[in-house]
């Protein structure tokens, strides 16, 4: 599976972006799909996932109610609406996509990874 990542850029704080995640694969909606973000100098932490249909969520704490993670399964696509942003969401984020239909925070269970989008957030 092929992941794009597409959607960042620059943003004052307070602004908003989504970040959308094509994925090239007609199996889509057998896969659970997660947002991860990286610093430089930091390990890559995870943000956001979603399960297979998009009915089971989770968020890291400092995202909840500022991101929603979605998918569009007709259309191999998955989201992330970023609203509220602040200087310390700027990262670099990547999406994932795990063999599996449900959702994990941890970095090692997803097998297929975009090549990055870059956010920028200015205070």
């Amino acid at each position: 599976m092929q992941l794009v990542e597409s959607g960042g850029g620059l943003v004052q704080a307070g602004g908003s972006l989504r970040l959308s995640c094509a994925a090239s694969e007609r199996t889509f909606s057998s896969y659970a799909m997660g947002w991860f973000r990286q610093t430089p100098g930091k390990e890559r932490e995870f943000v956001a996932a979603s399960n297979w249909s998009g009915g089971d969520t989770y968020y890291i704490d400092s995202v909840k109610g500022r991101f929603t993670i979605s998918r569009d399964n007709a259309k191999n696509t998955m989201y992330l609406q970023m609203n509220s942003l602040k200087p310390e969401d700027t990262a670099v984020y990547y999406c994932a996509a795990r063999s599996y239909p449900f959702t994990s925070r941890r970095l090692d269970d997803y097998d297929y990874w975009g090549q990055g989008t870059q956010v920028t957030v200015s205070s």
